[in-house]
């Protein structure tokens, strides 16, 4: 068994059975913090005991972070208890450690790592409320004064700023403004002066309640000036690289809570009987059951395809990346949305065996908005689209069989080396015009032409876009050829995950690949389609098998507590 597998497993033990009412880190003892706005103190201490922040250090710099789609699988369990365990206790403190990795110093890169292998948090401070998603705006400012720097200005709705060891800071350190204003600062909390800053009350949330969000006011704070990361003017386009990483990983994380959804839901509807039948023998019930269990798979197969690509397809990352993050966070709040519908006035309650529910149908819409909201999604990639179009699009190759195996050896993860744009290359929807050159059962056929066709469409359409075509003022419509790209793309992954999986592996079965594309054919209209009653049958007696045998609903089915 491999390091990794051996890792997920001890976490899984020493965080043991959300389900016991007195486990600690389980979910009775999640809802109940969630209530006092906290995370529970038994699953921080476990998380600490284990080790979590040493999952975020490159393994160069002592740490075990190694491969993107390990790191993605083992947070799942942090995820699937608690998502403000997840964010708020862990991977907040990836947002500003990759952005080191990717242009700190070796002395910040040192620096950095002793903090997260201490068991101590790194924030990252880049929002500004009154600039939202345009962090090419910010106002908080860092200008030369003393041999060093003045830091001016506030930080909003940033989480764990008030109990970081470290802080990477967004600052504007042009002020006449141009492409290179920006600049990004690793300064430790303890040498800020007390005297110059003060921390802003808390922000109170509606999901994600035990995260404590909060603030910084600083008036001619002094820092010194190698505080900088990379060269002068390069904050954005670290962030750039840097971000591909967490924009794909902590959507793909954020599917444990679909997977923690559905099966509360199905141990709600398995034990009930309605108008004289079992509730998940109702037809709706089935459907909705089965098309959750399909979104899973279709965003954990686009989403680990994607941060393998990041060690394989390092230069399209500025496309998957957002990519990722639009689709998973539409598909997961609308899943949610449907399975709160099965769940009826259960869904409601803050108590008794289902609570945890309620705190996952709010916990999950930050998927939508955090870090970088959907809209801002969509302007990041329209611009790449015209290119990718003209040199991509119309090639027809398969892509590499790392991208979809799960053993397969990768390359090492190259921050520094990831594109800023992607310059034209685009694998995996070369994948796709692909697909058909093998053999492919019937009853997929349609469906993939139906995909490749849509690919073809979305060419033409883009070859042919202006650059005023592209700005943020960029009409709906052609908004829209982002968002459709994005279900081409989660498309050629599931095809490739279908293809490259062993025998007598459910997902070497066509029916879920059926159902996950139909599902993206739905999506690209407007609207998911129900699976194919052709189908469902057969995903939901996997899905009850698997909540039988409570392993994960995801692709690697693993063994859960």
């Amino acid at each position: 068994m491999s390091d990794i597998h051996t890792r997920m497993e001890a976490l899984e033990e020493r965080l043991g059975d959300p389900f016991d009412p007195d486990n600690p880190a389980g979910f009775a003892a999640v809802v109940a913090a969630d209530e006092r706005e906290e995370v529970p103190q038994g699953g921080a201490d476990a998380l600490d005991e284990f080790g979590i922040l040493a999952e975020f250090v490159p393994g160069s710099l002592g740490g075990r972070l190694e491969r993107v789609d390990h790191l993605v699988e083992l947070m799942r369990s942090v995820y699937r208890r608690d998502p403000s365990l997840g964010l708020g206790h862990c991977s907040s403190s990836l947002l500003g450690a990759v952005n080191i990795w990717t242009s700190g110093s070796p002395g910040q890169r040192r620096d950095a790592a002793e903090l997260l292998l201490a068991g101590k948090k790194i924030s990252c401070a880049f929002h500004e409320l009154a600039h939202g998603n345009d962090i090419g705006s910010v106002e908080f400012s860092a200008t030369s004064a003393d041999g060093g720097l003045a830091l001016n200005g506030r930080k909003e709705s940033i989480t764990n700023l008030d109990r970081a060891h470290g802080v990477v800071f967004l600052v504007r350190s042009d002020p006449t403004g141009g492409p290179r204003a920006c600049s990004q600062l690793f300064v430790p909390v303890a040498e800020l002066d007390p005297e110059r800053f003060r921390f802003l009350p808390r922000f109170r949330s509606v999901g994600m309640r035990g995260v404590r969000l909060g603030g910084i006011e600083t008036q001619d704070c002094p820092v010194d000036a190698d505080a900088v990361v990379g060269a002068p003017g390069t904050g954005i386009e670290t962030a750039a690289r840097a971000f591909q990483l967490t924009r794909i990983a902590m959507p793909a994380m954020s599917t444990a809570m679909l997977d923690t959804s559905l099966r509360v839901t199905l141990h709600h509807v398995r034990k009930r009987r309605l108008y004289g039948r079992d509730v998940a023998a109702i037809p709706m019930v089935r459907t909705t059951l089965a098309n959750a269990f399909a979104d899973q798979l279709l965003c954990e197969a686009f989403a680990t395809v994607a941060a393998r690509s990041l060690h394989v397809l390092p230069a399209s990352g500025s496309v998957y990346a957002p990519a990722v993050k639009f689709l998973l966070a539409g598909v997961l709040l609308d899943a949610l949305e449907q399975l709160s519908l099965v769940m009826g006035a259960e869904f409601y309650r803050r108590d008794g065996e289902h609570a945890v529910f309620q705190k996952m149908a709010r916990d999950i819409k930050p998927v939508g908005f955090g870090h970088i909201a959907r809209a801002a999604c969509l302007s990041a990639i329209l611009p790449q689209l015209p290119v990718l179009a003209r040199r991509a699009w119309s090639d027809a190759a398969p892509a590499p069989a790392a991208l979809f195996v799960p053993d397969a050896e990768l390359p090492p993860l190259d921050l520094a080396g990831l594109q800023v744009v992607t310059g034209g290359q685009d694998g995996l929807a070369r994948a796709l015009n692909a697909a058909l050159d093998h053999d492919v059962p019937a009853v997929l056929r349609p469906l993939i032409e139906t995909h490749v066709r849509r690919l073809e469409s979305l060419t033409e359409s883009c070859a042919g876009l202006r650059p005023r075509d592209l700005s943020i003022a960029a009409a709906v419509e052609v908004r829209d050829l982002a968002a459709r790209y994005t279900t081409v793309l989660a498309a050629a992954a599931c095809i490739g995950v279908w293809r490259h999986a062993p025998t007598g592996d459910f997902l070497a079965r066509p029916e879920w690949l059926v159902a996950a594309l139909t599902r993206l054919i739905g999506i690209d209209s407007g609207r998911p389609d129900d699976v194919p009653i052709e189908v469902e049958g057969a995903l939901v007696e996997e899905l009850l098998d698997r909540d039988d045998r409570t392993v994960g609903f995801g692709l690697s089915a693993r063994r859960y507590r």
